[in-house]
């Protein structure tokens, strides 16, 4: 145990350790580079649940199989008193969401062994394995009831009629055509096809589910829950009774569905069938609800206004017999996110602060009422955490990344304060991998307010040395540069090829409290852009920086940040670009985009409503293309309808008509990420093949 807690010292150390005149962190004769190829290697470790009796926990580790082009999940059981991971389920099955029966004696999952996406369940060792529930098309959640009389779970109901419904007269079974009335058309990757998640629960036995006791709490609805299109089994839950379900859910439709980011928690009886809207006085989003043991509180997250889906996402609480509510974080400048339950009085939640996410707790009663207090710190994100007790003792078990390891398991004890590294899923391959070292700076900006910087070096790096710098602009607008680890934008990558990359947590994003959060509204091309320059400025006068070998990266937001500052890039600064599904026009973006509150609260409403109203103008990067100057990459994919496809087309149009060198790279099956192993192989070999022509 003590030697556990000095290695996660000591990496700690080293990801704050200062640059010196010598080389530093020489690779070993046996060791490599980290490559893509390595990256999705990797496994993905997720989902932890701890037991009934808190003396096991299971968890997911995603691993990739890139022939096939596919990734697969297998459900790992640890014993927390010393035991090893055993794998329970197995590449087939490729089980997900697996979770405890309360009474500990099984565990449910979601597999599509079956075919469609069902619920099914198992011993605890991983035998008998059988099939539970045959849903039509599958199900996407599912939740056991605590009295085990019942399980909930969410699927796909046809709601509005078909083409062939609307027309019974004519045979229209092969036609491909879509009409709508009313405007949310489609969403992220997805067009409406009159198909709506419904929340249903159905009578358990241990033998299978009874189709004959099913119940659509939503029938005939014409709404998600959970919400789209990120929305999971966090913004559902049973009452610890059993006699009730709370689900989240947004109920709008066409303009104003698309223009409000109003959610409600509803508390369905399923004695009596009758609902309550638990949080109709809040304009802005009310999710993830969580009852107290005893069933006498709910705590949920909330934000406060109508349209801002970046607001602070506040800790409230309800006394479900008189329904007031307690703001919990009304004095706590940060966001919430996670939040579950230790006992009556306890409630574990993580936020970010100073680009990290760490765990905090809040603590119900005493004389001030409330109180909240930080339990973990360093340089790390803390993304899941599940809670649990083995009789009187505390367990929590939260999954952990930094810009250089995936994530692992760790026990926090929130007494110590203290965390130790549980499982080692990833060991083989990491030992094997040089490490780049993690830098965190403070810089200046030219308002004299400092910026949380992140420099990741070279895993080679030698002081004495010149290296190309990449400054990277982050997405959002308003995510964290945070110790996240991805197979998308990998800062530890990105070193391994060679490059210094200078990754600042510019105006606009969160964990710096909600002001420093909201400068960017209204404001894209203002302080957030000098930001940028600020950070990549300060670095590149380092003497191992080549100033003549900058270049310039980033996707959404980041991407539209490619383009506006390339526009700017009258002294050539940058030798590169590279954009990936960024804005190039708002006007055309509006039109477009499937979420209006963003751009709406962003821009200040539509292009039409107000004359004086240039924010369309000064700040879409079309306007300043005529000073493009600089070869420019871009990836734009058809399947992404937040930022639509034809944004990079139009980029890449205008930078081939002046004649400036330029690469499109777009991907038919993607949607504003890369998320297929192949593709992204395929992204970053053309990613860096880009950047190496012009700055190596």
């Amino acid at each position: 145990m003590k030697k556990l807690l000095f290695l996660s010292f000591c990496v700690a150390l080293l990801g704050q350790g200062c640059i010196k005149k010598t080389k530093t962190n020489v690779p070993l004769p046996h060791r490599q580079n980290l490559s893509a190829a390595v990256l999705w290697k990797l496994g993905k470790v997720s989902d932890p649940r701890i037991s009934p009796d808190g003396k096991y926990v299971i968890f997911g580790i995603r691993t990739a199989n890139i022939a096939v082009n596919k990734t697969r999940n297998v459900i790992y059981k640890l014993e927390l008193n010393g035991g090893t991971p055993i794998a329970i389920t197995d590449s087939v099955d490729n089980a997900n969401s697996a979770q405890w029966r309360p009474d500990g004696k099984k565990i449910g999952y979601l597999s599509a062994r079956g075919g469609d996406m069902e619920f099914w369940e198992m011993n605890t060792d991983g035998t008998h394995k059988r099939q539970m529930t045959h849903v039509k098309d599958g199900i996407d959640l599912f939740e056991y009831s605590p009295d085990m009389k019942h399980i909930l779970y969410a699927n796909g109901v046809q709601v509005d009629p078909t083409i062939e419904e609307r027309y019974p007269d004519i045979k229209l079974d092969k036609a491909q055509g879509r009409i709508y009335d009313e405007l949310n058309i489609r969403h992220w990757d997805t067009w409406n096809d009159g198909k709506y998640t419904h929340i249903s629960y159905a009578n358990y036995e241990e033998d299978g589910i009874y189709d004959k006791g099913t119940v659509d709490i939503m029938k005939g609805q014409a709404f998600d829950s959970p919400l789209k299109p990120f929305g999971g089994a966090e913004q559902i839950t049973w009452t610890p009774d059993g006699s009730a379900i709370a689900y989240t859910c947004k109920k709008f439709r066409g303009t104003q569905y698309m223009n409000s980011t109003n959610s409600d928690i509803y508390l369905y009886n399923i004695t009596t069938g009758k609902e309550q809207d638990l949080t109709e006085n809040n304009k802005g989003y009310d999710q993830s609800p969580a009852f107290s043991p005893d069933g006498k509180y709910m705590v949920w997250l909330s934000m406060e206004h109508d349209g801002y889906e970046s607001d602070k996402n506040r800790l409230m609480l309800m006394d479900m017999s008189t329904k007031l509510v307690t703001d919990l974080s009304a004095s706590f400048d940060q966001i919430t996110d996670m939040a579950t339950w230790a006992d009556n009085k306890t409630i574990y939640f993580i936020s970010e602060t100073n680009a990290t996410k760490q765990v905090y707790a809040c603590h119900i009663g005493g004389p001030k009422g409330y109180e909240i207090e930080q339990i973990t710190n360093g340089q790390q994100d803390y993304n899941e955490l599940a809670v649990g007790k083995d009789g009187d003792k505390l367990i929590m078990i939260g999954s952990q990344t930094t810009m250089t390891h995936p994530a692992e398991l760790y026990a926090i004890d929130p007494v110590a304060k203290k965390d130790v590294q549980l499982g080692f899923a990833n060991k083989y391959l990491l030992d094997s991998i040089n490490t780049s070292r993690v830098q965190k700076r403070w810089i200046t900006a030219s308002d004299g307010k400092k910026i949380l910087t992140w420099v990741i070096y070279p895993p080679d790096f030698d002081s004495t040395k010149k290296y190309p710098a990449l400054l990277y602009c982050q997405g959002g607008p308003q995510d964290a540069v945070s110790q996240f680890f991805s197979t998308r934008w990998n800062f530890a990558l990105m070193a391994a090829h060679g490059y210094i990359v200078v990754a600042p947590n510019r105006r606009g994003l969160p964990s710096f409290g909600q002001e420093w959060n909201d400068e960017i509204a209204g404001d894209y091309g203002g302080q957030c852009m000098r930001d940028y320059n600020s950070a990549i400025d300060a670095v590149a006068q380092e003497p191992y920086v080549d100033k003549n070998k900058l270049g310039c990266v980033g996707a959404s937001f980041g991407g539209y940040s490619v383009y506006y500052l390339a526009g700017h890039n009258l002294d050539k600064k940058f030798k590169v670009f590279l954009a990936h599904d960024g804005i190039f026009d708002f006007t055309s973006m509006y039109g477009s985009t499937e979420e209006m509150w963003f751009i709406n609260h962003d821009m200040k409403g539509p292009y039409w409503k107000d004359k004086d109203n240039n924010d369309y103008k000064k700040f879409s990067p079309l306007e300043y293309v005529q000073n493009w100057n600089t070869p420019i990459m871009i990836v734009s994919n058809e399947l992404d309808y937040r930022v639509p496809f034809t944004q990079g087309l139009e980029a890449f149009t205008a930078a081939q008509e002046m004649g400036i060198p330029s690469r499109l790279l777009t991907f038919p099956d993607e949607n504003h990420w890369v998320l297929k192993p192949q593709n992204s192989l395929l992204w970053h070999q053309a990613f860096y093949e880009w950047l190496d022509k012009y700055l190596k």
